[in-house]
């Protein structure tokens, strides 16, 4: 399209009107006149139809009255008469310009029978004075220039355009150099002259090839080593193997937090969506949306104040007394429902497996110590999973040697481990979307029994 433009010199006026019932046609007419001519100043296409919207009068009067239109180039085609108003225009001197016209369709004479062409006005065996041959030799009588044949129109065109430029009706001017025209990108970037922005940068996978690679490993590979879920999450996350222990923690992390019953505030929005009809992805994210600080969120800062705590050499006691002034709760310390009494089974369970697995367990080991602190204040204040999965990974990642404490630093601060508890508990959640579908419950209505009405009357 660019390229025609240019060829054709649609980016500066030229001394031309002109006129044409087929696009198409006015297409290759640009073409012709850009060559025998200083170019058109306008070109329009009525369309073929059999009534249409103008005339070709209509824009020939027009091009009579523009000071920059010189001469006027009609192309025409055989059906309706809509040449013959340009053929009185000329006989009453309305048209003074030089008129260079063709009407198309001259070979319909040698078919026998009615034939009709592209356009729906575009027909022979109409009345005589329709057919190409009629109409040509009509403009021809009142004045037109018009050639023989369509071979003949552009030299046609090109004498006419060369005796105005003579007498001086066409000034000549110095040829316009076109606009920078922007390089189509995609043949730029198959050339290799440009060179795309990205979009999206991954450095955690690949499809492009025979087959998905997770950190650069393909998946066969991984498949024929019996690579678990915890593998993955060690390539897709954390983009390195780690030992074997190691992934296997990461999958006792999902199957220890995967429910924690249907009381808790993620499992009951997810219940209550279900219950209400919604979909399986609506109850999912009903349920994902109460994770946070005060529930299955805080692992992340638990690592994070533990972490802190250890390398700034402070005491188990000075910890949580700093901690009390500046008004924070201990991420990772407290539950509800457990206490030094019923300690959680998934807590010993993780230190059971750390002691038996871990070649170093510092931070678990401060975190013990913050909590029999905290124990002294209240008999719930006890190491939860948040806590001990925080604590616990901080040993992992120290222990297995394979960061370095800039990016185990990263990983605390952007937040991966909340996403241990995130992938975790999804599998519950689905567990309890499928449950209640499947046995069929009802919309859920909270009991008023259970709301304490303190709403009063209006003053």
């Amino acid at each position: 399209m660019t390229d025609n433009i240019l060829a054709c010199k649609l980016y500066r006026p030229g001394s031309v009107g002109f006129v044409s019932k087929s696009g198409g046609l006015s297409n290759e007419m640009y073409n012709i006149l850009s060559k025998t001519t200083d170019g058109i100043f306008e070109g329009i296409s009525i369309g073929g139809d059999v009534f249409s919207g103008s005339t070709f009068l209509d824009h020939a009067l027009r091009y009579e009255a523009m000071d920059e239109i010189k001469m006027i180039v009609v192309l025409g085609e055989l059906g309706g008469t809509n040449e013959y108003g340009i053929v009185e225009a000329l006989k009453d001197g309305r048209i003074k310009k030089p008129v260079v016209a063709w009407v198309s369709g001259t070979c319909a004479a040698m078919f026998p029978t009615e034939v009709q062409f592209g356009h729906a006005g575009a027909k022979s065996g109409g009345e005589d004075r329709e057919s190409a041959a009629s109409k040509n030799s009509a403009l021809a009588e009142a004045g037109a220039i018009v050639p023989r044949s369509f071979d003949d129109f552009a030299a046609a065109i090109a004498k006419t355009f060369a005796e105005l430029k003579a007498n001086g009706t066409v000034e000549v001017r110095d040829e316009a150099q076109p606009p920078p025209i922007p390089v189509n990108y995609d043949s730029a970037l198959k050339e290799g002259r440009v060179r795309r922005q990205t979009g999206i940068i991954s450095t955690i996978c690949d499809d492009r090839g025979e087959e998905p690679t997770y950190a650069g490993r393909p998946i066969s590979e991984l498949i024929a080593q019996n690579a678990g879920v915890g593998d993955a999450i060690s390539l897709l996350w954390f983009k390195r193997e780690l030992p074997q222990y190691a992934t296997r923690f990461i999958e006792m992390i999902l199957f220890l937090v995967a429910d924690h019953g249907p009381c808790v505030s993620g499992a009951h929005n997810t219940i209550v969506a279900a219950r209400a009809g919604k979909d399986i992805v609506s109850c999912v994210c009903s349920g994902m949306l109460t994770i946070g600080p005060r529930f299955g969120g805080a692992v992340d800062d638990s690592a994070r104040y533990f972490k802190k705590a250890v390398d700034e050499g402070l005491e188990p006691d000075m910890f949580v007394e700093s901690m009390k002034k500046k008004g924070i709760r201990i991420p990772g310390i407290g539950h509800r429902i457990k206490s030094a009494n019923n300690l959680d089974k998934r807590v010993i369970l993780m230190k059971e497996y750390a002691a038996k697995f871990f070649p170093s367990t510092k931070y678990l080991n401060y975190a013990l110590a913050v909590e029999q602190y905290t124990l002294k204040k209240a008999n719930n204040l006890v190491l939860n999973v948040d806590g001990c999965i925080g604590a616990l990974f901080l040993d992992l990642m120290e222990s297995c040697a394979a960061f370095s404490r800039e990016e185990i630093d990263d990983i605390v601060s952007v937040g991966y481990l909340n996403g241990l508890f995130v992938l975790g508990r999804t599998i519950g959640l689905i567990g309890h979307t499928l449950d209640q579908k499947r046995l069929n419950q009802p919309l859920y209505r909270h009991p008023w029994d259970d709301v304490m009405y303190d709403a009063g009357e209006c003053e």
